[in-house]
């Protein structure tokens, strides 16, 4: 009797041992936080961005897991409703290219050739727009061309007013509404020291508008928007959010950043609040670039 209870002390030790090396060993790469810090899981972030209208994907843009996620996210809503993809990452002149592509017209190598795609296209947005492409999901190109963003740094949102009617169905329509007091683009000038003007701030508006502007001209009832774009294009409920919301208040939206921490078992305070949900990934997972 005493070997039996020996045994079985020497065989729960032994289990103990095992459950500590494995808890040890686990290196997760990320967190899910709610914007109060609270830890989540992708399941839970699932069900209630699938009661979402529209959902911004705020990523870090050379960031492997938000990529990941993004592709994940868009297979899971889809699988329950209908969905429409778009992304920052394409130029609202570049729709008709990237349609002929979607509709298989063209071939990647043309896509190349003729859209305007970021040099991580291939790592990181292809297979969200493969994604859409053998799954018949419409993708948009959102944001403005950058040559009309440039205008803007150089001359103001007036340079806008000699475009022609063409260029002009490519932006938000004019004139743009703007409130340089929001903490977004007032953290901007902070960045840069405190120096600048206005000029500074209002490409990252007019960028936002037109994303905003193009998020609702295709926006349908009883789909989910779920669009792409940089982390500061929504952080803090705002960027691209606060131009929604001058349009429609009433919409569900929903709002996720993407972060990079040393700890990521506990979210920093200045990370806190950032969205509705905050994917927290350690600050030396490996980046596409």
């Amino acid at each position: 009797m005493k070997i039996q209870i020996t045994k079985k002390i020497t065989s729960l030790l032994f289990m103990c041992l095992i459950t500590a090396a494995s808890i040890a060993q686990k290196k997760p790469a990320y967190v899910i936080y709610t914007a109060k810090g609270t830890k989540t899981d992708f399941g839970k972030m699932l069900k209630q961005l699938n009661n979402a209208d529209i959902v911004l994907f705020g990523e870090l843009h050379n960031n492997p897991i938000a990529h990941w996620l993004q592709l994940e996210l868009s297979k899971a809503i889809a699988q329950t409703k209908s969905i429409t993809l778009g992304a920052e990452m394409f130029e609202s002149d570049n729709q008709a290219i990237l349609n002929d592509y979607l509709a298989d017209n063209i071939n990647a190598k043309e896509l190349n050739t003729k859209a305007r795609l970021w040099p991580n296209y291939d790592t990181d947005y292809s297979p969200l727009v493969e994604f859409a492409k053998e799954n018949k999901i419409p993708f948009i190109a959102t944001n403005i061309p950058r040559v009309y963003a440039n205008m803007v740094y150089k001359k103001d949102f007036t340079a806008l007013d000699s475009l022609s009617k063409e260029e002009k169905s490519w932006i938000a329509p004019l004139p743009i509404l703007f409130d340089p007091e929001l903490p977004t683009y007032k953290n901007i000038l902070k960045m840069m020291g405190g120096h600048g003007s206005e000029l500074l701030v209002k490409p990252q508006a007019i960028k936002d508008a037109t994303m905003a502007y193009f998020i609702f001209q295709n926006y349908k009832p009883n789909h989910t928007f779920i669009h792409f774009n940089g982390s500061y294009h929504s952080d803090d409920f705002e960027g691209i959010l606060w131009y929604l919301k001058q349009t429609n208040k009433d919409l569900n939206y929903k709002t996720i950043s993407t972060v990079s921490q040393k700890d990521i078992q506990k979210l920093d305070s200045e990370n806190l609040n950032k969205a509705d949900f905050i994917i927290c990934v350690a600050e030396n997972m490996t980046t596409t670039y």
